[in-house]
């Protein structure tokens, strides 16, 4: 039966959710279950085009590339594929009339990903986070409003500037990483080799800029998707502080975590919060 196939299909994407990141597993497990399958599917999609740019040097990474895509594609007009993850994706992206712009632009940022390492320009800049990060947050927003094509409007913007958010802070936090790793670097007139407080400092209001935007939309959400989406809201944001009171020699030469029992507390006072109807 089919059924059996798209249950271990979504079971994938949830398994890759939470291999890859604890955090957003945490997060999503705090949404409705009515929608929480749903965003694992996009994860796991958007999680794997990412592993191809970033992790598999020892391979033809454009090759892969390419053969992923060609896969979505037949996966979205066939709605059906033997890669499990996406074969969830394509029953999300139907389910909830996702447009394809939003998939092309993101393919295209990780396109970018195999051959461009600095953005020297405002416009490059905000095109890669749009694709990269912006759209992933329309994706959800999708799932979020179940097709309430009027609400989908009324938020796209908040959407937008939480997913910028979420994609600049893990930027800044990983600026050893991409730098000596992947030879990247994303934020523009920004020498990382002299990184210092006042370049760190206006990257850090940039990103406070797009978490108060984000935040108007979240309490505007359906219940089925606010206190997950919050719960990684409060997340994100925490981190941004803890990278705010780092050093800058210190954010160049280690990554920096905020600890599970610090995560943990952030989910009891982002319930309380929920449940006193403060959000």
């Amino acid at each position: 039966m089919k059924a059996i196939f798209d249950n271990v299909s979504y079971s994938c994407s949830k398994i890759v959710t939470e291999s890859y990141s604890t955090s957003f597993a945490l997060a999503t497990k705090m949404l409705s279950s009515t929608i929480r399958n749903d965003i694992y599917n996009i994860y796991g999609f958007v999680r794997f085009a990412d592993e191809i740019v970033d992790t598999f040097h020892d391979y033809a990474k454009e090759e892969l590339f390419n053969d992923f895509e060609k896969d979505l594609e037949k996966a979205l007009a066939e709605k059906i594929s033997l890669n499990p993850i996406l074969n969830s994706f394509q029953h999300t992206y139907h389910k909830y009339s996702i447009p394809h712009h939003l998939v092309a632009s993101f393919m295209k940022s990780m396109r970018m990903d195999l051959y461009k390492t600095k953005y020297h320009t405002d416009e490059e800049y905000k095109d890669y986070i749009y694709g990269s990060a912006d759209v992933i947050g329309l994706m959800c927003l999708r799932v979020f409003v179940k097709g309430d094509e009027e609400k989908y409007e009324a938020l796209k913007e908040p959407a937008k500037a939480l997913g910028s958010a979420f994609q600049k802070v893990n930027f800044l936090r990983d600026l050893k990483a991409d730098f000596e790793g992947l030879n990247r670097t994303y934020f523009p007139n920004t020498d990382l080799m002299d990184l210092n407080e006042t370049s760190k400092n206006h990257i850090v209001n940039e990103i406070l800029g797009d978490f108060k935007v984000g935040y108007s939309g979240i309490v505007q959400l359906p219940n089925e998707a606010k206190f997950g989406v919050y719960t990684a809201y409060k997340y994100y944001y925490k981190l941004l502080q803890k990278l705010q009171k780092t050093p800058p020699l210190e954010i160049k030469n280690a990554r920096i975590r905020v600890p599970n029992y610090q995560k943990f507390g952030l989910l009891a006072k982002s319930y309380v919060n929920y449940k006193l109807q403060l959000v």
